[in-house]
């Protein structure tokens, strides 16, 4: 590996340059602001920098990397175009997430199965072995030692441009003062250089330091880690545990499966056959004896969607890879029985959906409760992937449950949440219900073109909150700008300046 690694000194050379202009580009994005646009502009340089340094590694696309690269793309424009609390933070962690398992698939040498515990083991040891590894080659190629570093005519040129650095010093002095003089918008510029030197401080200064040198080292290592890796055993046991980590193969017994398979079922099917004699009826009226309409809509929505995750974990494990043994006629009744369990499964999904529906009729529409149902809709279609595979026994049912999670994220991050919440308060207001002016006021920018609708013509009743929002302080660096806030900003000024 070294000698690969020393075979190409022009490109080891430029690779660590480029990772320290890429994270110096990093701290000027993001330093001391939200991010906004910036965010897809540092994923296209960062993307940008690992396609020139491992573009050999570059492996042909396939209908899941375009579609990974896509996810990603989507959600780094969410900074842009949206702006929700909640995908806002949990973005930060999701992005460099897909980007590093991405890589992984991409430019690993032997590609591994995107839908696989693997890709996730190769992506950590990518992350943390090789890339801590390549830190001592950054260093070698400082200090040139080893003959590997910078070479003794690259060591001429360094010296020869700070020399000429000091010569240039003087002279641009002289030539600053004179445009300076020439143009009043140009003296300004460099008016405001020592005020921006005097709020530096000593401890900001190591700050900015230590960030551009660990994130400098870290862009070179995980790239670099792919253009020269280190092939690590981990199969290989320490000495004295030679058998007794084995791999371990989950199989599940089918006499024990159709065993819980029919207890599990028969309760199901006696619970399913109570929710059919009143689930219908609570839209007209009718509800449980006893029952009021908000108990109705409170009680038992948690344990049923609990109890249909439970389900899911079940039908897992019984599609694992059974015993061979396994007779046509035992085989056949383990299907009907997952059938059943996938069926009672989407009913009391379909209940527990019910019972939020009236809930958020009767108490108003909330994040929590918006999420549940997209939640809720989420486990249902896979609940329906796991029947198709219980009669398609090659069916890729992880593939198509990691692609229907990517794209059922990438759509909630796409459906303006805030506005949905604002919209649906507004049409139970308007058929007789009530309205929390406290809660509509802390949804995002999204909702607010719809909560100046409401208030111009319900007579102010959200002005003051809206006023607030006019008045809080907001970012004005073109790196934390979010067309959301911008066009929420805008209609705020109209309103009142109209």
């Amino acid at each position: 590996m070294h000698d690969k690694q020393a075979a190409q000194p022009d490109r080891s050379l430029a690779a660590l340059i480029l990772a320290f202009v890429l994270a110096a580009a990093h701290q000027y994005l993001f330093y001391g602001v939200m991010p906004g646009i910036s965010y897809p502009i540092f994923v296209c340089l960062f993307y940008a920098y690992t396609l020139y340094i491992a573009r050999d590694q570059i492996r042909k696309p396939t209908w899941i990397a375009y579609l990974w690269l896509g996810v990603i793309v989507l959600l780094s424009l969410t900074y842009v175009l949206f702006y929700n609390q909640l995908f806002y933070t949990l973005n930060l962690a999701v992005i460099p997430v897909l980007i590093v398992l991405h890589m992984t698939y991409m430019l690993r040498r032997e590609r591994p199965a995107w839908a696989s515990w693997t890709l996730i083991g190769q992506t950590l040891e990518h992350l943390f072995p090789q890339t801590l590894r390549h830190w001592a080659t950054a260093a070698r190629m400082v200090r040139g030692g080893r003959g590997k570093g910078i070479q003794p005519e690259r060591k001429q040129v360094l010296v020869k441009i700070l020399f000429g650095l000091c010569i240039a010093f003087p002279l641009l002095l002289v030539v600053v003062s004179l445009l300076g003089a020439a143009d009043g918008v140009f003296q300004q510029m460099l008016g405001q250089l020592p005020e921006l030197l005097a709020r530096a401080s000593f401890g900001e200064g190591i700050g900015r330091t230590l960030w551009l040198v660990l994130l400098g080292l870290g862009f070179f290592g995980l790239v670099w880690g792919y253009v020269v890796p280190h092939k690590y055993n981990w199969n290989e046991r320490p000495a004295g545990l030679e058998g007794v980590l084995e791999p371990v193969v989950l199989r599940m017994d089918p006499v024990i499966l159709t065993t819980v398979l029919v207890a599990v079922n028969a309760v199901y099917v006696l619970f399913v056959f109570v929710q059919f004699t009143y689930l219908f009826g609570a839209w007209d009226g009718v509800l449980p004896a006893g029952s009021s309409y908000a108990e109705y809509a409170r009680s038992g929505f948690f344990e049923l969607v609990l109890v249909t995750g439970i389900n899911f974990v079940i039908l897992m494990f019984a599609l694992l890879p059974a015993n061979s043994a396994v007779t046509p006629l035992l085989r056949r009744m383990i299907s009907l029985l997952l059938y059943v369990l996938v069926g009672c499964s989407l009913v009391m999904l379909y209940s527990a959906f019910t019972r939020l529906t009236l809930y958020e009729e009767a108490y108003g529409y909330t994040y929590i409760r918006f999420l549940v149902h997209a939640c809720m809709l989420m486990l249902g279609l896979l609940l329906v992937l796991a029947a198709v595979r219980i009669g398609r026994e090659h069916f890729p049912l992880v593939k198509c449950s990691l692609v229907v999670l990517l794209l059922g994220y990438v759509l909630m991050n796409y459906l303006n949440m805030d506005d949905i919440i604002a919209k649906q308060n507004v049409a139970r207001y308007q058929t007789g219900g009530e309205v929390d002016a406290d809660y509509l006021s802390r949804l995002g920018p999204g909702a607010t073109k719809v909560l100046i609708r409401f208030s111009r013509d319900h007579e102010g009743v959200l002005d003051s909150y809206l006023r607030a929002d006019l008045e809080t302080e907001t970012g004005r660096s073109w790196q934390s700008f979010n067309a959301a806030k911008y066009s929420a900003r805008r209609a705020l000024e109209n309103y009142f300046n109209h």
